[in-house]
């Protein structure tokens, strides 16, 4: 069963080491996706899986390593029990954020083992039934549940963006905070997977995920919601 689950973005930037001299630019949202994985792990779930699209479906149950060297620095990240499987972009930064979060850490300190940590990998193409059934499938059982949900929304909402300036982007992205605010998985569930890849949207699978593991009668709260570099970037929590 789900008992709580957080959406985070992906932008690369938002290690500082590959930030460099922009990495203050970035501050806010590193600060929200901070809290956001600090209120997941107060939930002290059974078992924490870190959800992302990439380019198959995959299922890391021990985990995985993910590399930061195609950006041109040469740091590895674990998730998990740390198997030698890659992870894709969205679960590296994942593995980032929970690396630099009290999930391990103080509960370690406090004598309580961590929750077990796996991935699941959402191929990029998949439709919006196969990412709900996946996501159901996820938080089927007793065990409690938290998701770590890892996308972005749109990449056109400026001319500086990487799909440039798309009139459609930012009521997009507004349609998107609004769902996320509201704990809608019906909204979530209904996003077109077509317009989602005319607008860049890295998330929709993972989003969609989502909506097939959360049911109604969730709570939400959004946040983070800002476009740097013209791409959506949204933080929420459910509950």
């Amino acid at each position: 069963m789900l008992v709580a689950a957080a959406v985070v973005p992906c932008p690369p930037m938002i290690v500082p080491e590959l930030a460099r001299g922009a990495v203050a630019e970035l501050d806010a949202l590193r600060a929200a996706c901070d809290r956001a994985v600090a209120e997941l792990a107060e939930t002290a779930p059974d078992r924490l899986v870190v959800v992302g699209a990439g380019a198959a479906d995959a299922t890391l149950v021990a985990g995985g390593i993910g590399s930061f060297a195609p950006y041109g620095v040469e740091l590895e990240v674990t998730l998990g029990a740390g198997a030698a499987e890659p992870l894709p972009p969205a679960l590296a930064i994942g593995a980032w954020l929970l690396g630099r979060s009290p999930w391990a850490a103080d509960r370690i300190a406090s004598g309580t083992a961590p929750s077990p940590v796996s991935g699941a990998v959402l191929a990029a193409d998949a439709d919006p039934a196969h990412c709900a059934a996946r996501g159901a499938e996820l938080v089927a059982g007793p065990e409690r549940v938290a998701l770590l949900v890892v996308g972005d929304g749109s990449a056109c909402r400026t001319e500086k963006a990487p799909g440039y300036l798309d009139a459609r982007a930012e009521p997009y992205d507004a349609a998107l905070a609004a769902a996320l605010a509201a704990a809608d998985p019906v909204a979530l569930a209904a996003l077109d997977p077509a317009l989602a890849d005319e607008l860049w949207v890295a998330g929709r699978p993972a989003l969609q995920a989502l909506a097939g593991a959360a049911g109604p009668g969730r709570r939400g709260r959004l946040l983070y919601d800002a476009a740097p570099y013209g791409v959506g970037y949204f933080v929420a929590l459910w509950s």
